[in-house]
């Protein structure tokens, strides 16, 4: 049996947990111009330098002798610093060289791009270096390697141990926040348990206090991982719950809508499919219609990768409103996908009798008026559109359904403005973006998934080629001889234009922008391609810059044939359908993602003829941006790929909210904590089953720390 608190020391432990949310500037150590720099990395409150945890960790436990250094391994090595030199080989770039000797040898480091380590470090300082060892020009040597200046209390003490590294910036070194971080612990550190008893017993989790110790300063690296999974834990349990209150925020005081999912209008839009749908998609369509049924409002994301058929899935949750009465809204991210959905489902919902319109940012103003008008008299049932739709004089006479394409390219006031439209609408989100079962759990913990990945149509296949950039004649003649065939193609940039840096690639992992080589820009592009490749060919232009109806003008012509080779960004990305397009060549493919590369190539092999994707990439093997290619290569599942995306670049911003300022997931690692990620998702669950606003009294810490943490959630969703 452990020993009972005393009123006293419980007191005292109360009054230290109350002062977590104290300003971070009242910390020993902490002057103004510190207080400043803590700012800008996000810490303001003294809570938020506990969760603050290191980045990585030196294991001085296990250092080595430069002697013992070997070639091709991950090694620390301490020493002196006996030489510094910055040099200049070229214009814009600086190298700084660094030799450190111990009793046994020499080691050189070299840092790229950093010339401030010369004026920081000088020679004679103890250093520790930690990175990968290799050997030219006669030294061992450490290209880019983590490098510590250790204090003279640490020269004069002994190295075994572990030194943490936190993230850190200008104003605040990493000695200087593990001082911080050491008195803070010191001064606050002994604080009560949020989490329920029972949540902790049975997930087998350290305690709350003996977490932030452990992974700020653990005694060994045994020590940190436990540390670090109770803290991940935390933040999942936190984020589920906060989402399962949001969701229960949005849905306060709304009558739903109780849908008729068996009526006429259904049947006969069974029958104008052009084909029956797959085991998959029936049970998706049930799930859904099953929903639309229920006497609570829906809100289901139907997952399905690139030609699985998620439009005619979708197709009979309209045909479900138009049985009940209603009118529906199906909102796409671009002008170019809201017209190819109306080209696509138009035909097939007009056999089966159910009205329809579209409205974009091109509809020219008669038609748009004719459009509100039958819209606000109930008159049309379907509305495909883009954020055209969201505007004032839009307004439906009774929005049962929402139906939102690629929803994580809208904006949070964006999808809220279209729900507002219908007060209790059901709403149904679709992604070809493969996730990660673990993602999903975690950005959508509040919402019910249904996922297909078979395709109805099995197509003719894409075969994958990673190329060099001195090889492009290659896709070039692979382009022509396509066109000659009468077939299209596509030739994709990151790019704009040539005046762009780039900064605005998504889905890149970190160090990939750093290459000094000019990108490949699609103005460019085109205007080599029909000057100088192409000069026969009709080339057509297409990006984000252009107006909506010149995109729809180029695609319009694309679609048609009149052009043979697009050049475009990545607007072609989703949903674009030309299936006479049979060859894409990705210039500079090492500035995507996995997902953004998997979905790029989906554009082709849409019909009869199998295509062929060529993506261009000065990486080498063995780098993180040849090992994306590669795994392109291998396979076409985009779920397996998501799973290898998720591991090479983490969650990113887990809650889809990039473009908007969203949240990150600090601790957690979605590739590594699966089953945390599950144990959360449970958990929260049967908590909000048990005590749905968390009043009960062993609930009402949690609560405070999920408000803490993701209330700027709750007042979004209050605002919309």
């Amino acid at each position: 049996m452990g020993r009972s608190l005393s009123i006293g020391e419980a007191s005292e432990r109360v009054s230290r947990t109350c002062s977590l949310a104290d300003d971070a500037g009242r910390l020993r150590y902490v002057s103004g111009a510190r207080a400043k720099a803590l700012e800008r990395l996000g810490i303001l409150r003294v809570r938020d330098l506990l969760l603050h945890v290191p980045h990585r960790y030196l294991d001085f436990t296990n250092t080595v002798k430069i002697a013992r250094a070997d070639v091709g391994q991950e090694v620390t090595v301490v020493g002196t610093v006996d030489k510094i030199t910055l040099k200049r080989p070229r214009p814009r770039m600086q190298i700084v060289e660094m030799y450190v000797l111990d009793e046994t040898g020499v080691i050189q480091a070299t840092f790229f791009r950093q010339p401030w380590i010369a004026e920081q470090v000088h020679v004679g300082d103890t250093v520790a270096l930690s990175g990968k060892v290799t050997f030219a020009y006669g030294f061992k040597q450490m290209k880019a390697p983590f490098y510590e200046l250790l204090s003279s209390a640490e020269e004069g003490g002994s190295y075994a141990r572990v030194l943490p590294v936190h993230p850190v910036g200008e104003g605040v070194t990493a000695s200087w926040m593990r001082r911080i971080v050491s008195a803070a612990l010191a001064d606050v550190g002994d604080i009560c348990d949020f989490l329920p008893a029972h949540l902790v017993a049975r997930r087998g989790l350290m305690s709350y206090a003996r977490a932030l110790r452990n992974v700020h300063f653990p005694a060994g690296m045994p020590a940190k991982e436990p540390a670090r999974r109770r803290l991940a834990y935390d933040e999942l349990i936190c984020l589920q719950l906060a989402l399962l209150t949001r969701q229960r925020i949005s849905l306060a005081g709304v009558s739903p809508t109780a849908h008729a999912t068996t009526g006429p209008y259904v049947q006969r839009l069974y029958q104008a499919l052009p084909f029956a749908l797959t085991r998959e998609q029936q049970q998706a369509a049930t799930e859904i219609l099953a929903d639309m049924a229920a006497p609570q409002v829906m809100n289901r994301l139907l997952l399905g990768d690139v030609g699985t058929g998620k439009t005619a899935v979708a197709a009979v949750a309209l045909a479900a409103v138009a049985d009940t009465g209603t009118q529906a809204a199906v909102m796409a991210p671009t002008s170019v996908l809201a017209r190819q959905y109306a080209e696509k489902l138009g035909p097939i919902l007009d056999a089966a009798g159910i009205s329809w319109t579209l409205i974009t940012g091109s509809t020219p103003a008669a038609e748009r008026a004719a459009a509100r008008e039958a819209i606000g008299a109930g008159e049309t049932c379907v509305t495909f559109g883009t954020t055209a739709i969201l505007s004032d004089d839009v307004a439906f006479r009774h929005l049962s359904l929402v139906v939102i394409d690629e929803q994580h390219r809208f904006g949070v006031d964006q999808r809220a403005a279209l729900r507002r439209k219908g007060a209790g609408a059901d709403l149904l989100t679709m992604t070809a973006t493969p996730i990660p079962r673990t993602l999903a759990l975690s950005v959508y913990g509040d919402v019910a998934c249904s996922r297909i990945t078979e395709r109805p149509v099995p197509g003719a296949g894409i075969t994958t080629k990673a190329i060099a950039p001195e090889n492009l004649d290659v896709a070039w003649t692979a382009i022509r001889e396509a066109v000659d065939a009468g077939h299209q193609a596509y030739v994709v940039c990151p790019l704009v234009d040539d005046s762009d840096d780039g900064s605005e690639l998504d889905d890149v992992p970190e160090g990939a922008r750093s290459a000094a080589t000019q990108l490949n820009s699609a103005t460019s592009t085109y205007a080599k391609l029909a000057e100088r490749i192409y000069p026969d060919l009709t080339i057509g232009l297409l990006h984000g810059r252009q107006s909506a109806s010149e995109k729809d003008e180029v695609m319009a012509a694309f679609r048609a044939g009149e052009a043979q080779v697009l050049v475009s960004t990545t607007v072609i990305e989703v949903g674009v359908d030309v299936p006479n397009a049979t060859v894409m060549l990705v210039l500079d493919a090492d500035r995507f993602g996995l997902a953004t590369l998997h979905q790029l190539r989906g554009r082709v092999g849409r019909g009869k003829d199998a295509g062929t994707v060529y993506l261009a990439c000065a990486a080498k093997r063995g780098t993180p941006a040849r090992t994306r290619l590669d795994a392109l290569e291998a396979t076409s599942d985009g779920f397996e790929l998501a799973e290898l995306d998720l591991k090479l670049r983490h969650e990113g911003e887990v809650l889809g909210y990039r473009q908007h300022g969203g949240v990150s997931l600090k601790v957690v690692d979605l590739a590594e904590d699966a089953d945390l990620v599950e144990a959360a998702h449970e958990d929260a669950r049967e908590l909000a089953l048990q005590d749905v606003e968390l009043t009960l009294p062993e609930h009402q810490a949690l609560a405070l720390e999920v408000q803490d943490r993701f209330g700027a959630y709750f007042e979004e969703v209050e605002r919309a």
